[in-house]
Order: structure tokens, then sequence, then C-alpha cells
């Protein structure tokens, strides 16, 4: 959901280690960096950020049937995006050894995960430093137990466990352990081994590892520049950091404030707030198939879709209920469920998450705010302002739902506390950023003009940073033609149609 924590890493498990920093970075790159390292942090206390936690956690809604328009709906972003991001994210960050008392330097820390789009979190170390998570040809990669109820996909499968004594937690047998956080990133990790699968069928037996496992990367990376970036900033807003390319044209990125001068390093701005952008877009509750009713991402009591367990087999994912992979009705049990707007309200349970996910504090939002105060991060309003972007005013500043029925009633951020005047926290700005596009219920929201240049000059940044990178190595790189729609596209939908073959 970062997303650095993604739109839904939100554990203690997984946390990047400095992601609760007190002291500020005196060097500007590393692993983890700074972005606007001259820039004063913003100035908060405890209690003012608890209360906007507050305010931004919206209250236990019922259910909106799906034979009705449900007005918190994104109309622009499709509900699978908010758990690729959360792929995205474990791709490029990892560290188990944080919480959130924990006081670190990033000076001195080390990234687990190398900050390049390489899918570790798919390979591992390899099928020679980590046999077991390969098939015995050390070339596919081991698939879990079967699942059951999307009749589209009987070649559904688990992604690997182990077999647990004494009742313990049938532990994930993986690259990256978050992304077994959830049922739908959990069979997101399932869906990219089977892509592998797939291609290293279509290369052959006299295919090598590598080459099979570059061109994975590859088709991967394409998804991540032609399809997430696009469909979270913005087309025109990735024209203007990447340039527009195509085969045989020269990249010529515009990268005005993520400039690495040697590494490739993660900014906390993006890994702290920007990125923090998709835990707004979280559904309450989920159709994963026709089979099975909708469930809450979270629950108190009852079955949920809370991971890290062996989830029942009749949960099979039907990625067209997640992603627009044809014709689908814009009602009923076999539309495909958009994401949550991208605005100042979460769903109510991201504000009391279960002890197995989180604790002390269980709320999400306060979370997000009190780890940016700890990482000294400046304000929105002194990033937009170095970004030659005009701040947002105060009086437009908002807190709570982007619908028309509660619009004109949400709390102004100053009403919570004088002391936000001028001085809003960057990952509540870069939502109350994307918020100001909303007009009326079915009007596309997507990150704006300090969010947007944040992720997608990090995104980009990294693609040109990394030499492995079909941006660097291949420039008329394009999926392969068997592999893309009657369009001619390749997109997470297409990815997803040949992991299903």
């Amino acid at each position: 959901m970062q997303h650095s924590h993604g739109p839904l890493t939100i554990g203690r498990h997984g946390e990047v280690r400095g992601s609760d920093l007190s002291r500020r970075s005196s060097q500007f790159e590393g692993r983890f960096g700074r972005m606007f390292r001259t820039l004063p942090a913003g100035h908060f206390d405890e209690t003012m950020l608890i209360d906007l936690a507050r305010a931004m956690t919206a209250d236990a809604d019922t259910p909106t049937p799906e034979d009705q328009a449900d007005e918190e709906e994104n109309s622009g972003i499709s509900a699978g995006y908010t758990y690729l991001g959360q792929f995205i994210d474990h791709d490029l960050t990892f560290d188990p050894a944080s919480s959130l008392q924990k006081q670190n330097d990033p000076d001195g820390l080390t990234d687990f995960r190398t900050p390049r789009f390489d899918l570790d979190c798919v390979y591992g170390r390899g099928p020679d430093d980590q046999p077991y998570l390969y098939r015995q040809d050390g070339i596919h990669m081991l698939l879990g137990a079967k699942l059951t109820g999307n009749d589209a996909d009987p070649s559904a499968r688990m992604i690997p466990r182990e077999t647990p004594e004494n009742g313990e937690a049938a532990r994930a047998t993986i690259g990256d352990p978050r992304n077994d956080e959830n049922v739908i990133v959990s069979q997101l990790q399932s869906s990219m081994l089977r892509f592998h699968n797939r291609m290293a069928d279509l290369l052959g037996t006299a295919a090598a590892f590598d080459e099979i496992q570059r061109q994975v990367r590859w088709h991967y990376q394409w998804v991540v520049l032609h399809d997430f970036l696009p469909t979270i900033i913005g087309q025109d807003m990735v024209n203007s950091i990447l340039g527009v390319t195509g085969p045989g044209k020269p990249i010529d990125p515009h990268l005005k404030f993520y400039k690495p001068k040697e590494n490739a390093f993660m900014p906390v701005e993006f890994s702290v707030a920007a990125y923090r952008f998709g835990h707004s877009m979280v559904r309450p509750i989920y159709r994963l198939n026709a089979k099975v009713d909708r469930l809450p991402i979270f629950s108190m009591k009852g079955e949920s879709l809370v991971g890290f367990r062996a989830f029942p087999p009749n949960l099979g994912i039907d990625w067209s209920l997640f992603f627009k992979m044809g014709d689908a009705p814009k009602t009923g049990p076999k539309r495909v469920q958009p994401a949550y707007k991208i605005d100042t309200s979460l769903v109510n349970p991201l504000g009391s998450l279960p002890a197995s996910v989180a604790t002390n504090p269980s709320s999400l939002p306060q979370r997000n705010l009190l780890r940016g105060m700890r990482m000294s991060l400046p304000s929105g309003q002194a990033v937009a302002r170095a970004m030659g972007v005009k701040p947002i005013d105060d009086k437009d500043l908002r807190v709570g739902k982007a619908t028309e029925a509660d619009s004109t009633g949400n709390k102004r951020l100053t009403d919570i506390s004088p002391k936000f005047a001028g001085n809003a926290p960057l990952w509540y700005y870069v939502l109350a950023e994307a918020q100001q596009q909303f007009k009326k219920n079915d009007t596309p929201i997507r990150l704006g003009a300090v969010g947007g240049r944040i992720v997608g000059e990090v995104f980009v940044g990294l693609m040109l940073a990394d030499s492995h990178s079909y941006i660097r190595q291949n420039l008329n790189f394009t999926p392969r033609s068997d592999m893309t729609s009657p369009s001619g596209e390749f997109k997470m939908a297409d990815l997803l149609k040949q992991a299903l073959q």
C-alpha cells in the first residue's frame, strides 16, 4: 500500500531500517538518503499528529452493495494496482530489523534489497544459493498447493509453504516473506512465479536461467514504466520525466530532484511519505472470485484477507476482478473493482490493525505520521516550494473523503491544529494534493505535481541507474509479440494472462 513502505506494507515485519530516524542524515546518499537534504524539518508534536491520524480514519461503514455505485471508488485506477504497488515496493527495499521505537541513522544502514526493479523478492539469491525456491531443474520456480474458486484458472496455485509442526503457522517459502502479507499480494507473488515458468517454457530447454530471468525482469520493468507509473501519476508526468521514448529512440530523462551522484539511493521523502499514497487506495472489502462472498481486508472476528498463513484453498483470485482484462459489467460480482480514491481518508480497518499485523500504535495513519516526524521530513509546503510548485493554500487543505457527500463538510487541516498552518506533514500533503483534483464522484484521481514528481523521478532514476535494466542494456526492447494484447500493449493484465497459461 512503501512504501520504503508500499501501499500496504504496514506491519512490524519488513520495516525499512532508518524509517524511524530522529536525526537528520549528514550525507546526501547511500542506500537511503534525501532528495531535499537542505530543507528544514516540519514542526510537529505527537499530539497534533495523533489528532490528524484520528481525523484521517473513516468511520466504519456498511459495505456498498455490488449493484450500486460506491462513491469512494476511483474511476481511474483498478484495485489491482494497490497490490501491484505493494509488490513493487517489496522488490525495491527490504530490511526486517526495524521497529517504530528504534532510533537509527541511515548513513550506517544497509538495505537488504538492492534498490532496483530486479525481482529479487521473487528470485531470492538464485538457484545456487536458495535451491529450495526452485524445482529440481534449477530453472522453474516451485509452486504451492492448488487453489480453487476461479474456473477460468484451473492451474491456480498458492505460494510454496513449509509444513509446520505443533500448530505453528505455515510459513511461506519465498524470496521475500512480506509478499505473504495478505491473500492478494500472496497470489500476485505466485502469479509472478508462474510468469517466470511460462517464460521458461516459451524460451525452451536451450535457454539458460540467466536469460529467462533477464526476459522476465525486462517484461516486468516494462509494466512498471508503461502501465503502473502512468496509471498512478499520469502519462503527461511520465513523459515530462522520462521523455517520449520508443524503440530506437534515445532516453532523454529530465530528473530535476532525484540526482544520485554515485550510487542509486532510496529517498526517505519517497519511502516514508510519497509512496505511501496507496494506503488511501485500500478498499475495506474485496471480492476474490465469483464463488466466495466478499471478504474484509482485516477483521477482528471471522474470515479476512490477512496473510502469513495457509488460507482456504477456495480463495483463488480471478484477476479480471482486479485489472481490466476484457469486457466487464460496471456493477455486480463480475465487475472490475476500482481502488478507493487517493485522498486524505483511510478506511476504518486501517485505523485499528489486528495484533498480527501491527501494534503500538495499531493505527496506520498514526504510524505513518509519527514515522515522518521521527525522520525529520520537511513539510509538504517546503517540498512544493523547493520544486517550484505553488503550495496549496491552507483553506484548501482538508481532511476526509473525496466524495460529493463529504467534500464540503471536510475539516480544514488547520481546524485540527493551528500549528499545521503552512506546515502540513509530507505524507498527508501528497494525499491532499491529489484530492485537489476532485470535482465529482466519478473524477479520476492520480498523484499531483509534488507526489507524482517524487514517485516518478525515483522510479525512472532507479531504472536509469541500473546497468542491467532494459533501458540501459537494450533500448530497442519490446515485450514478446506473443504476449502482447491485440492492440500491441503489454500491461499487468497481459502479464497475468500469460502467467495463467
